[in-house]
C-alpha cells in the first residue's frame, strides 16, 4: 500500500474552520469535490475560503484501502480447527453474511442520514463547527463514512508498523477532521454505500480485543453475525463508541444503557416496532451473553501444541513468505490464512495416550518421553507428542515446557539425544550395499581397534583408538556371530567389527541421505563411536529415516503443511516436500528382513511385536542408560519413541517410573511397549501388508567354491583359503597317504560352496598309518583237564 500524504502547510484553526465550512457548503449545495478544488465564497467566510482553497491541493482525495488484518486458522488433516493466530481478532465477511438488524443498528446510532449524504453530513458539521470555532477544534458529527476512513488510516498504520501514521489518524485536531472529510467525499465517489457499510462493519472495534462484527458476534454470543437478533445487534452496535467502557463482560450496566440508546434510535428510524423494542430492552445484558474467547497461538491446541509450534517454525523458516521473520510473522498474524496440516487427530490422541501410559505427565522420576509418527512414502507427520504440557513450568505443573522434544533447534527443539544402538541400522545398510550378507560371520568378542584400523575418508581427524568396547543389550553366544543374529540381539562388538571393515563416512552418509542430522542442524560425526549411537538426533528425524525403509528406499522430507490459502482462497507457497530414491530395493529388503527379527520373540524388540502384523524396528540404549529408543515401522506407518531426561545425560538406572522400580531401562522396555500400544491402535482396521522377501545374496552372500588344498602344506593351504575370504582352523593330524605336514582333508570338503568369512578346518596328515603287526606263532593246545574228584562220602 502506498503511504498516504499528510498536509504539509501550517494552517491556523480559524482557517481550518473556514475551509471546513466551505467544504460543507459545497457538499450541501451539490458541488463536486475533486483534486484542485476551488472553494466558493460563502457568506462571512467566503474570503478566507477563497484564499485558502489551494490548501486542498495538498490533501489526498483518494483513500488507499488495505486488506484489514484477519485471524489465521490452522487445521488438522480432517479440517478440524487446531489454533488461531492474530494481532487483531477479526473475521472478514460480506454484507450478505451480516444480519440486517446489525446494519440498521449501526446506521441508526452512528449516522442516521448515511444513505442521503455524500460522505459528510453538512447539517451536523455546521452545528458542530459553530460550537467549536472558539476552541479551534472540531469534534463529533463524523459520518459513518468518515469513521470508516479513520479506521482505515489507523489499520494502515498498524499493518505497516507506522506509529506516526496511527498518531496522525487519531489526534484530536481540525486537521485530522478536514483530512477525513476530504477522503470521505472522495471515497463515496469511488464506491457504493453497501461497500462502505461492509467495510466499516469489518474494520471497527467491537470489544476490547475484538475487531469486526463477525468476531464480535462469535465472542459475545457464540454465533455468526448473520444470525444476530435485534437486541444482540443493538448491543454490538453500541460497543464501537467506546469498546472498553461499553464492554458487556466488564461493564454490563454501561453496555445495557448504551444498548437501549441504540434500540431507541432504531425505533425512531422505524427499523423496529414498539413491540420489538419493548421485548429487547427487557432482557438483561448478562442473560444475552455466551462468551467464547478465541485463544491466540498454539496454547489452545492442547496435546497438539508442540506440532502446532513446529508448523509455525516451519512457516517462519519459509523464505517465500517474506524477506525476514518479522515480515513472515505479519503474514501469519494478519493475513487471514487457512493452514492445512498433516496431523491425524486420531493418531495424535493414540500416540499421546500411549506415551503417558508409560510415563505420566509430571512423573516423579522426571523422565520425559516423546514420540513422532510419519507416513512412509509421503513424509507426512501424522503424530507428534510428549509427556509434558505446553507452556511455562509452575509449581502445579513442574514439567510444563515449550521445548519440543521431538525436533531440533530450527523448529523449537533442542540438540537431540544420543541414538544408541538404533544407529546400527545404518551400518547394516552399508554392510549389504558393499556386497556382504546377513549370513556373514563376524567377530562378537573383539574389543580393541587401533586408530590406524579405521577408514574415515571424509574426515581422517576423527580416527581414534577404540578400546574396551562392551556389549550392552545383547550377549553373544560364541566368538563369531552371523550379522543376522547380531542384529536380532544388538551385539555391539559385532557391529564395531563390521564398521571397521568399511568406510565410516559411507555409514554416516547413509544416515544423512535418509534425513538424519544432529539436533542442532550440524552433520553427523563419523567417529568410530558413532557406530554405537553417540550422535544426538531427534525422534522426528529417526521416525522419518526408518520410514525410508518402510517405503522401499524412498526418502521424503518431513512435511507438516499440505496447503495454505489466503483470505481470498488463493494458494500461498508452502515449504516444499520432495521424495528421492536413496536405497536400492534389494538392500532395503535385506535390512527389513533383519529388523523383523528384532521385533520377534527372540529379538531385543520382543515387546514391540504386533499380533498378526509384520513389523520391523530397532532398539537403542545409550551408555549408562541415559537415553532409550525404539524406532519401528510397518509398510504403512513409522514411529520413533525416545525416553530419557530432557536436560543432560542422566542415567535412568535404579529409578521408579510410573510406580515401578527399574534396575535397568532399555530401548526394548518402555519405548518398545509404547510403540506397540500406539501401532496396534493406529493400524486397527488397516489391511495387513507384508514386506518384500530378501534375495539369496542378501541372506547368504555370494558363496564361493572351496579351493582344493589337499596335499598342500598347511601354511600354503591356509594362505589360499584366506585369500578366498575364509577363516582357517587346524585340527589334529590324522594318518593318511599324504606326506606328513600336508593337508589330508578339509571340512567342508573341496568344491563345496561356502560363505566367505566362514571357517574351514584343515586336517593335516601324519603320514601313512603304520603297517599291522605280524601275528605270533600258535601256542600248543592246553592240557586236558583232569576229571573232578568224586565227592567225599557223607
Amino acid at each position: 500500500m502506498t503511504p498516504l500524504p499528510s498536509p504539509t502547510r501550517a494552517v491556523r484553526p480559524k482557517q481550518l474552520v473556514a475551509l471546513l465550512l466551505a467544504f460543507v457548503m459545497t457538499a450541501a449545495t451539490g458541488g463536486v469535490l475533486v483534486a484542485g478544488l476551488v472553494m466558493p465564497a460563502v457568506g462571512a467566510v467566503g474570503t478566507v475560503a477563497t484564499a485558502s482553497s489551494d490548501l486542498f491541493e495538498d490533501l489526498p482525495g483518494e483513500l488507499a484501502i488495505p486488506q484489514p488484518s484477519q485471524q489465521s486458522v490452522m487445521l488438522a488433516a480432517d479440517g478440524s480447527p487446531m489454533a488461531t493466530f492474530y494481532l487483531e481478532n477479526r473475521i472478514v465477511v460480506g454484507l450478505d453474511q451480516i444480519s440486517e438488524h446489525v446494519q440498521h443498528a449501526v446506521v441508526a446510532v452512528e449516522d442516521r442520514r448515511f444513505y442521503n449524504h455524500k460522505g459528510i453530513d453538512p447539517e451536523g458539521m455546521l452545528r458542530a463547527a459553530a460550537n467549536n470555532v472558539a476552541g479551534g477544534q472540531l469534534e463529533g458529527a463524523s459520518t459513518l463514512t468518515q469513521q470508516y476512513v479513520k479506521n482505515v488510516l489507523i489499520e494502515a498504520g498498524r499493518v505497516s508498523g507506522d506509529d506516526e501514521a496511527i498518531k496522525t489518524a487519531t489526534e484530536t485536531s481540525l486537521g485530522r477532521k478536514l483530512r477525513e472529510a476530504r477522503l470521505a467525499v472522495g471515497l463515496e465517489e469511488q464506491v457504493g454505500k453497501d461497500d462502505i457499510l461492509e467495510g466499516y462493519l469489518n474494520i471497527a472495534q467491537f470489544g476490547p480485543s475484538v475487531w469486526g462484527v463477525e468476531a464480535g458476534a462469535r465472542h459475545y454470543f457464540n454465533k455468526s453475525a448473520a444470525d444476530l437478533g435485534i437486541g444482540e445487534s443493538a448491543l454490538l452496535a453500541g460497543i464501537t463508541q467506546s469498546p472498553a467502557r461499553h464492554d458487556p463482560v466488564a461493564h454490563p450496566d454501561n453496555a445495557e444503557r448504551r444498548r437501549n440508546e441504540v434500540l431507541r434510535d432504531m425505533l425512531r428510524e422505524e427499523y423496529i416496532t414498539q413491540e420489538e423494542y419493548d421485548e429487547a430492552v427487557a432482557v438483561p445484558v448478562p442473560d444475552m451473553l455466551d462468551v467464547q474467547n478465541t485463544p491466540n497461538g498454539c496454547d489452545a491446541a492442547g496435546i497438539a501444541a508442540y506440532f502446532c509450534e513446529y508448523v509455525v517454525k516451519d512457516l517462519m523458516n519459509n523464505e517465500s513468505w517474506g524477506k525476514d521473520r518479522a515480515e513472515r510473522s505479519q503474514m501469519l498474524m494478519r493475513g487471514g490464512l487457512t493452514i492445512h496440516t498433516t496431523l491425524d487427530l486420531a493418531k495424535q490422541q493414540t500416540a499421546y495416550d500411549s506415551v503417558v501410559a508409560s510415563v505420566p505427565v509430571n512423573d516423579p522420576s522426571g523422565i520425559k518421553m516423546a514420540m513422532s509418527s510419519v507416513e512412509p512414502g509421503t513424509g507426512k507427520i501424522v503424530a507428534m507428542v510428549q509427556n509434558t504440557n505446553y507452556g511455562e513450568a509452575s509449581e502445579a505443573d513442574p514439567s510444563a515446557m515449550q521445548l519440543n522434544l521431538n525436533v531440533g533447534t530450527s523448529h523449537g527443539g533442542g540438540r537431540g539425544f544420543q541414538s544408541g544402538s538404533s544407529f546400527k541400522v545404518f551400518t547394516l545398510i552399508e554392510w549389504l550395499e558393499t556386497g556382504h550378507s546377513l549370513g556373514d560371520l563376524v567377530s562378537a568378542t573383539k574389543k580393541t581397534y587401533p586408530r590406524a584400523s579405521w577408514n574415515i575418508s571424509c574426515a581422517p581427524e576423527y580416527k581414534a583408538d577404540y578400546n574396551n568396547a562392551t556389549n550392552l543389550e545383547g550377549i553373544p553366544t560364541s566368538s563369531k556371530m552371523s550379522v543376522l543374529d547380531a542384529t536380532r540381539q544388538s551385539i555391539n562388538l559385532t557391529f564395531l567389527d563390521m564398521a571397521n571393515q568399511m568406510d565410516m563416512c559411507d555409514i554416516v552418509g547413509n544416515a544423512a541421505s535418509m534425513g538424519l542430522k544432529q539436533g542442532n542442524g550440524e552433520p553427523l560425526m563419523p567417529n568410530p563411536a558413532a557406530v554405537l549411537g553417540t550422535n544426538t538426533v531427534t525422534p522426528l528425524d529417526q521416525a522419518n529415516a526408518f520410514a525410508t525403509l518402510a517405503a522401499g528406499g524412498t526418502y521424503c522430507t518431513p512435511v507438516a503443511v499440505t496447503k495454505v490459502t489466503d483470505r481470498a482462497g488463493n494458494d500461498v507457497p508452502v515449504p516444499p516436500s520432495s521424495c528421492t530414491k536413496v536405497l536400492e530395493p534389494e538392500v532395503v529388503n535385506g535390512v527389513n528382513y533383519a529388523l523383523q527379527q528384532v521385533v520377534s520373540a527372540r529379538g531385543t524388540g520382543k515387546n514391540a511385536v504386533l499380533p498378526g502384523r509384520p513389523a520391523a524396528g530397532k532398539t537403542g540404549t545409550a551408555n549408562d542408560e541415559t537415553h532409550a529408543w525404539f524406532v519401528g515401522y510397518t509398510p504403512q506407518l513409522a514411529g520413533a519413541v525416545w525416553m530419557g531426561h530432557s536436560q543432560g545425560d542422566k542415567s535412568m538406572m535404579y529409578t521408579t517410573i510410573n510406580g515401578r522400580y527399574n534396575t535397568w531401562v532399555f530401548g526394548g522396555s518402555y519405548p518398545a511397549q509404547t510403540w506397540q500400544r500406539y501401532m496396534t491402535r493406529a493400524l486397527d482396521g488397516v489391511p495387513v501388508e507384508r514386506f518384500a522377501q530378501p534375495g539369496s545374496r542378501q541372506l547368504y552372500g555370494d558363496r564361493v567354491a572351496l579351493p582344493a588344498v589337499v596335499g598342500r602344506s598347511v601354511d600354503e593351504a591356509r594362505a589360499i583359503l584366506r585369500d578366498h575370504g575364509f577363516d582357517v582352523t587346524v585340527a589334529d593330524p590324522v594318518a593318511s597317504t599324504w606326506p606328513p605336514g600336508t593337508v589330508a582333508e578339509t571340512d567342508p570338503g573341496p568344491g563345496v560352496r561356502a560363505r566367505p568369512g566362514s571357517t574351514v578346518a584343515l586336517v593335516p596328515s601324519s603320514g601313512p598309518a603304520p603297517a599291522p603287526a605280524e601275528p605270533s606263532p600258535a601256542a600248543p593246545p592246553p592240557a586236558e583237564a583232569a576229571p573232578a574228584a568224586p565227592p567225599n562220602p557223607a
